[in-house]
């Protein structure tokens, strides 16, 4: 699946790869221990933020998820 702004689409596989092979070997394996994704999330994530705003996608109100946020109360 390509990401909301087309030059985020690398950057959107390169951290789908590193989240996948870091869930399969370490945390299915229960090596909870860090999270090497982090900064590869955070270029992803700017670079989608910047694709949104130019393509002035309305976002007032969305509430996003990321690393070191709380899950929201159910």
């Amino acid at each position: 699946m390509n990401s909301v702004g087309e030059a985020c689409t690398d950057l959107k596989r390169d951290y789908d790869q590193c989240f996948n092979r870091w869930f399969a070997d370490k945390f299915l394996k229960g090596d909870r221990s860090g999270d090497p994704c982090t900064e590869t999330f955070r270029e992803y994530q700017r670079c989608v933020q910047k694709a949104i705003r130019e393509k002035d996608i309305p976002v007032d109100g969305v509430e996003f998820m990321g690393p070191n946020k709380d899950k929201p109360e159910s």
